[in-house]
């Protein structure tokens, strides 16, 4: 990478090198074991004008979303999460059919999982979704989705169809595109001149303070601090009026735009968090320089929890195959070896292999049939909820691990 994607500028600084790795959300299905698989550089830039944290675009998002195997909707923090923030959002912004006949566009809707809570309520709604296999089953279950990635092509002829958004969502997708300025001129184009945009994506800040390099992969080709998602909003027309801190995924931020002839004064909530960015030194170098060395840290406790395990005759079993959790194995090297298996309620991902480093993936159910003493939970950030589902390890004194932030070993209770 030699140039900013947002500002082109050519001053770009090294964060932390991961190695290369493949696609995390390329699962292996058996019969692809012998086969060769890609992998790719996968090395976090800063740049120093605009501050904008990037990957090189070296994958492209048809390759990792025209068939995707994340569905939201197995999350259930997460289906629960989208439930409250349309209830609240019906009354932000006043949209309830009793009130005005709206109509509301989430871009990246997945399976349904927020829109279902938006259809309920007697409030028109589209879902913009490019993975064929996800998008069905959304449209299965009664959302009207799209198949399309987001353009500014595509923005104009929903618009032209459907008319303007009064709101349009776009949770956990603006990391995700390579062309931001692109895909927020698309956001521009499906919103009312005096419409709401609400993008929910991981806090750069977190990440960083929280030793949350696992969340750097290929499909994320960009990581926001406000300063810098500023900016890339008002490349598309657009400008932040308000800005919310979530626990989501570790830490996101949720920002609120308008477009710029209706946005009005920023909300004290804006300042106060770009303040935080600046003290804890996101726009200058400092605030970066020591992050690798923590990550290396991260590495060496986990492998070492895991070796001497082995050692002392104790199994380890995995929970979960997020995308976060194949940086982590394959930043540590860890092999069927020293974790035979990881589990997931997601059937599609069922009798398939974690892409690099070939770990098989069982439904959850194997973990009782096999009560190890250990499990290695991938998806950190569902803590709370994850706690509450595998208390049952408790029955014959199993323990959970949890390697983010820090390694930590977790005793459950019934």
């Amino acid at each position: 990478m030699t140039r900013c994607r947002l500002c082109g500028s050519e001053a770009m600084a090294s964060v932390v090198d991961l190695g290369a790795t493949p696609p995390c959300e390329s699962f292996l299905a058996a019969d692809r074991l012998d086969q060769p698989e890609p992998a790719y550089p996968l090395h976090l830039r800063v740049c120093t004008d605009c501050w904008l944290a990037q990957l090189p675009p070296l994958i492209t998002p048809e390759e990792t979303f025209s068939e995707y195997a994340y569905f939201s909707s197995f999350s259930t923090s997460w289906v629960e999460h989208a439930r409250t923030f349309v209830a609240d959002t019906v009354r932000r912004l006043g949209l309830d059919p009793a009130e005005k006949e709206a109509f509301v566009v989430e871009v990246a809707s997945n399976d349904g999982y927020l829109l279902k809570h938006v259809r309920d309520r007697g409030i028109r709604c589209l879902g913009i979704e490019p993975s064929v296999n996800v998008g069905a089953a959304a449209r299965d279950a009664g959302v009207p989705t799209l198949t399309e990635f987001l353009s500014p092509a595509t923005g104009k002829a929903v618009r032209a169809e459907h008319g303007p958004a009064d709101l349009v969502v776009a949770n956990n997708v603006y990391a995700h595109i390579p062309d931001v300025v692109g895909f927020t001129q698309g956001l521009r184009a499906l919103v009312a001149d005096d419409g709401w945009v609400s993008i929910e994506v991981q806090h750069l800040l977190t990440l960083i303070e929280e030793n949350q390099y696992d969340t750097i992969y290929h499909e994320h080709f960009q990581y926001y601090t406000v300063a810098s998602a500023v900016r890339a909003l008002a490349s598309g027309g657009l400008t932040l009026v308000d800005v919310e801190l979530l626990p989501t995924h570790g830490g996101s931020i949720r920002l609120w735009a308008r477009p710029a002839e209706a946005a009005g004064e920023p909300s004290r909530r804006v300042s106060d968090v770009l303040a935080r960015e600046k003290a804890a030194g996101l726009q200058e170098l400092s605030g970066y320089t020591e992050f690798s060395a923590r990550v290396a840290k991260v590495r060496r406790d986990l492998l070492r929890f895991l070796i001497e395990a082995a050692e002392r005759g104790q199994t380890v079993v995995g929970y979960g195959a997020p995308g976060k959790g194949n940086t982590l194995l394959n930043h540590c090297g860890i092999r069927p070896d020293l974790l035979p298996y990881t589990v997931d309620r997601n059937p599609y991902k069922h009798g398939r292999f974690t892409p690099g480093t070939r770990i098989p993936i069982l439904p959850p159910e194997r973990i009782a049939a096999d009560r190890p003493d250990y499990v290695l939970v991938l998806p950190w950030n569902l803590r709370a909820e994850l706690v509450e589902q595998l208390s049952f390890v408790h029955e014959w004194g199993g323990r959970l691990v949890f390697p983010i932030p820090e390694l930590s070993i977790v005793e459950v209770t019934s």
